[in-house]
């Protein structure tokens, strides 16, 4: 019982400091890019030694792999879980736009690490990771919860006929756009709550049947 005690202590302590490496990698990714985001930098920012990160990693790829998985996990956890807890399919769709944007609002450091890792990274056939979401099996799970929700709204009457892909990428592209009209250099800089409520807003004039509008 002793033995599996302390096996479970070490798990956890390699659990915890793996957390701790992908977090200063993230920071790393954020503070200089992913170019210059050696494991000597990443190591200097969680204050441990270039060698404790290769005990956990194999190199770096396997390190950004990993802190690319990290961070969609995060994301769509804290989407999901305020989407699922809506229960029509129109709140559901505003706790989507809403969520997601608060998510990036909140995680500004996230969003460039995960920029910086699709744009940037390859993989051993030299295939950039942006280019690795064509396979419709592979379709990241905040895309199908979108997808699904167009899908039971039309079902159940509530939204109108449209192509469900194109206006899931639609919705994902004005999400995602948040980052650059945020942007603090930029004169005409917009607030979170102002982008999140004119999207919801936009989005309701664009898919709401025409019956549910007049009802609202």
């Amino acid at each position: 019982m002793s033995g599996k005690k302390s096996e479970e202590k070490q798990s956890f302590i390699a659990e915890a400091r793996r957390s701790q490496i992908i977090e200063a990698a993230i920071t790393t990714l954020d503070e200089i890019g992913y170019v210059n985001a050696s494991l000597a930098q990443i190591a200097k920012r969680a204050g441990i030694s270039t060698a404790l990160i290769s005990y956990h990693f194999k190199d770096k790829n396997d390190l950004m792999d990993h802190t690319l998985m990290a961070l969609l996990a995060g994301s769509t956890s804290y989407v999901l879980e305020r989407t699922n807890a809506e229960t029509t399919v129109r709140e559901k769709l505003h706790a989507y736009i809403s969520s997601s944007l608060a998510y990036q609002g909140t995680h500004p450091k996230h969003n460039t690490a995960l920029l910086e890792i699709i744009f940037n990274a390859r993989t051993p056939d030299n295939i950039p990771y942006y280019k690795l979401g064509d396979d419709e099996d592979e379709e990241e799970l905040l895309l199908l919860e979108l997808k699904q929700i167009l899908l039971d709204g039309q079902s159940k009457g509530e939204f109108r006929r449209f192509n469900v892909h194109v206006m899931a990428s639609a919705i994902n592209g004005a999400i995602g756009e948040y980052m650059f009209v945020a942007n603090p250099n930029l004169t005409s800089k917009v607030d979170l709550e102002s982008y999140s409520a004119e999207l919801v807003e936009i989005f309701d004039k664009t898919i709401l049947n025409d019956r549910e509008e007049s009802n609202n």
